[in-house]
């Protein structure tokens, strides 16, 4: 039995000597801004916030107005293209299907007119007081301005703002749309071209925003914000992990992590998909939010290590997050793509293998995994298309092996492979990063939270089934792969997976005393999957002990290279298990 409560929902990394150039609220904010522009010998009347898409543009256009008191007002609204030619211009990225599209190759440059662009700068050159140039790609205006801020937003808080209807995407007015098309464009196109212009301009940052919450927002300075970064890319540190519930979803993560209890369950806990997540930088009592990715995008060589970085560039190509169906439901019946077809018809260059680690298990936990031996694929491909077209159930049983499932499983689930968790198990999802792309075959006759069915993909799940995965095959290749390769003094380190196909390697440590442990040059993602609590040290003191608690994850930067884990506080002495993540590096 674990200590409940323990788990810590705001993580941080703590960023020294920057506190005097960090701001809470928005009248320090004004004032630290001002005397910014007093100060500086650029040019002293030109002002840009460039945004994020996802913010509350009414809100800080307000803000900022107030703040400056500009002679002239320049929106990037002014100088995008008509909303028509946009989505003309994004619909072969957007595409007609309701979850997929194609990780667009545009930039921001692409949704802006050139001529109403001309016309804006021609403004800047001709103005004689101050201008504040506000909106997405308002750096595109102005080269040299006096003041650059960036507002930021972390995708999580993005979506929140989605389902509320309080935000539209890149160029158009839609945001009473509906979550899954705003998701959607987002996913495939907005954040593409923002994270573009990010990287473009982060150099010429002045000042960061956090616009994560409206009410408090926080203001920091680009050397700050990039001490935060370098500081994150050589220590251990987790990400803010948050929590969403599902139509499938359990009890357990309520109690055991101490969560707000209005919510009917939670299905998910996504504690390592830097994509997703913020991370908390902390600059004396202040917390401020930025984007888990912009670590990958500025210290990806000291974040990933240069085999990693060389193979997937500004990607963390390592996903861990929590499934809960204790006191739950069955996940949908799916698939993942093969890695030839996500390529060709998506345009990803690799897909999302992963596997299920059993962290918990009632008596009857189970996963669904495989095919049963000696179906005929043509019978289940048509049992599945009839339930889909009347609304009737798939006889799983018939077709889908089940598998027992008890603390401490393994399962591998390399792509093409079917399968889903059953009831009452407690899942660590170890992946890949391509997330979207799941198939779903069968969704056990029930409705979404919204109230609506939710997506059925049979036409490319069957085409990507591997029809001879089949009870013997998986249960030789596939259930508890476990083998012992190294031991020591107090501990035992036990590859788990995964599978050959899989580029992501696992290992389990058990250890009673100090454990030693290095990166290799690429990135370690770890949770903590038995015992109370255990603290992560550098053998050389290159990083402060850093302490970690049941069932929390923690990445550990390439450049960090050895570290030890030891049990800790309540811990001590005991027997306690780490399962580790990496990506294979062949010599």
């Amino acid at each position: 039995m674990h200590i409940s409560g323990n788990f810590n929902k705001t993580p941080y990394v703590e960023v020294k000597g920057f506190e005097k150039e960090s701001w809470e609220g928005w009248g320090q904010i004004s004032l630290a801004l001002r005397k910014a522009v007093k100060g500086t010998s650029r040019n002293g009347q030109v002002v840009i916030v460039e945004t994020y898409q996802g913010i509350h543009m009414e809100k800080l256009q307000e803000q900022f107005t107030n703040i400056f008191e500009p002679a002239i007002f320049i929106h990037t609204a002014e100088i995008f293209k008509s909303e028509d030619e946009i989505r003309r211009i994004t619909q072969p990225d957007v595409t007609d299907d309701r979850i997929f599209g194609y990780m667009t190759r545009l930039e921001m440059m692409d949704l802006v007119d050139s001529q109403k662009l001309g016309n804006a700068r021609k403004k800047v050159t001709d103005s004689k007081g101050v201008v504040l140039i506000f909106g997405y790609g308002a750096s595109l205006v102005c080269d040299n301005p006096a003041l650059m801020v960036y507002a930021d937003m972390a995708r999580w808080e993005i979506q929140l703002r989605m389902r509320r209807g309080e935000v539209d995407n890149l160029g158009i007015r839609n945001r009473g749309e509906g979550i899954e098309k705003q998701y959607k464009r987002g996913f495939f196109v907005d954040w593409r071209i923002c994270d573009r212009l990010k990287k473009d301009t982060m150099a010429s940052w002045d000042f960061l925003l956090d616009s994560n919450d409206k009410n408090n927002p926080k203001l920091i300075s680009a050397n700050a914000l990039r001490a935060g970064m370098e500081q994150a890319a050589k220590q251990p540190f987790s990400v803010v992990p948050f929590f969403d519930p599902g139509p499938w979803g359990g009890q357990w993560m309520k109690e055991q992590f101490d969560l707000e209890k209005d919510p009917e369950n939670y299905a998910w806990c996504f504690n390592c998909v830097p994509e997703e997540n913020s991370l908390l930088l902390g600059f004396g009592e202040l917390r401020v939010e930025i984007p888990s990715i912009n670590i990958v995008f500025f210290q990806g060589r000291k974040l990933l290590g240069d085999p990693v970085h060389a193979r997937f560039g500004d990607e963390f190509p390592i996903r861990f997050d929590y499934l809960d169906t204790m006191d739950g439901g069955n996940l949908s019946l799916q698939v993942h793509p093969l890695t030839g077809y996500i390529q060709e018809k998506f345009g990803m260059h690799y897909t999302q293998d992963e596997s299920y680690y059993i962290l918990e298990a009632g008596g009857d936990g189970s996963v669904y995994l495989g095919l049963k031996e000696g179906i005929d694929p043509s019978k289940m491909i048509k049992e599945l298309k009839v339930a889909e077209a009347n609304g009737t159930s798939f006889p799983v049983s018939r077709f889908v092996e089940k598998w027992p499932a008890k603390k401490h499983d393994h399962f591998l689930i390399p792509g093409g492979t079917i399968h889903c968790s059953g009831a009452n198990s407690m899942v660590l999802e170890i992946s890949a990063t391509p997330y979207i792309f799941t198939f779903k075959l069968f969704d056990w006759d029930r409705l979404n939270l919204d109230g609506k069915p939710r997506p059925i993909n049979i036409n490319h799940g069957i085409k990507n089934i591997q029809w001879d995965r089949t009870t013997n095959w998986t249960k030789k290749n596939l259930v508890n792969r476990i083998e012992e390769v190294a031991s020591g003094d107090g501990w035992t380190e036990e590859r788990t997976g995964l599978h050959e196909r899989e580029f992501i390697e696992t290992r389990r440590h058990w250890f009673s005393k100090t454990v030693t442990h290095h990166t290799n040059g690429g990135v370690n993602v770890l949770t903590l999957v038995e015992g109370d609590e255990i603290v992560v040290e550098s053998p050389e003191d290159a990083f402060e002990p850093f302490v970690i608690h049941y069932a929390e994850t923690f990445i550990v930067p390439a450049a960090v290279g050895a570290y030890t884990i030891q049990p800790h506080g309540p811990s001590r002495g005991k027997k306690c298990g780490t399962v580790k993540a990496f990506v294979r590096v062949n010599p």
